[in-house]
């Protein structure tokens, strides 16, 4: 058998991501039927857990890539049933954002990804932790591309220092914590994350990388 490489390799990858999504929105469909909800309200509430300052309604549909109309009929239901509640946007008064009720993410939390889940934890600890750092390369290139929107990761953050210490184990540096951490604990979307400006991130990124290459601390 011949193939064109490495067009034929990059259709055998598309054609996996879309069998594993396939999976996932299942499981999606499945993890909300308990908590009385559809996916696409599963969705956004997942959104919010890791956002408490909460989101403006365009902002979850760009988060979704669906309709606005799509989102606010979502967010009527949920607010019916107590899983999220609307407020004035304190940056804007003619603004809304939404924010998850305080009791709605340990219930969002426990409902998890039945079949995927459960492959993921099949694989090693190093499979897991190269795995996150490919997804990780993935969205960075498709939030370059603006097809998706920014997401809070640690490699956009302004407070990652990458590579900035000798410990392999925990390389990276976070300077809102004031801490050290290695890649399995990078983030795809944190609470804290403030976004790092057009060089700095580009220059975070080039050491995030280059394995090894230690960075000099920031002063």
């Amino acid at each position: 058998m011949s193939e064109t490489e490495p067009t034929g390799l990059r259709q055998k990858i598309l054609d996996g991501l879309e069998r594993l999504a396939l999976v996932m929105r299942a499981d999606a469909r499945r993890s909300a039927a308990p908590l009385g909800i559809n996916a696409a309200q599963d969705g956004i509430l997942r959104l919010l857990r890791a956002r408490p300052e909460g989101l403006r309604v365009q902002a979850l549909a760009e988060h979704l890539s669906v309709r606005q109309p799509t989102v606010t009929d979502s967010l009527a239901a949920l607010e019916r049933k107590g899983f999220v509640h609307r407020l004035v946007d304190p940056a804007d008064g003619r603004a809304t954002i939404v924010k998850a009720a305080h009791d709605a993410l340990p219930k969002a939390n426990a409902a998890v990804s039945m079949h995927t889940a459960a492959v993921v934890a099949e694989l090693s600890e190093g499979e897991q932790t190269s795995l996150l750092k490919t997804l990780i390369k993935l969205i960075r290139s498709l939030q370059l591309r603006n097809a998706i929107p920014p997401q809070h990761m640690c490699v956009t953050c302004k407070y990652f220092c990458p590579n900035m210490h000798p410990d392999e184990r925990a390389p990276h540096h976070c300077a809102f914590v004031d801490g050290s951490f290695g890649d399995r604990a990078l983030r795809l979307d944190c609470a804290d994350y403030e976004e790092a400006g057009a060089s700095v991130a580009a220059r975070n990124w080039k050491t995030f990388v280059a394995t090894g290459a230690p960075q000099e601390p920031r002063t």
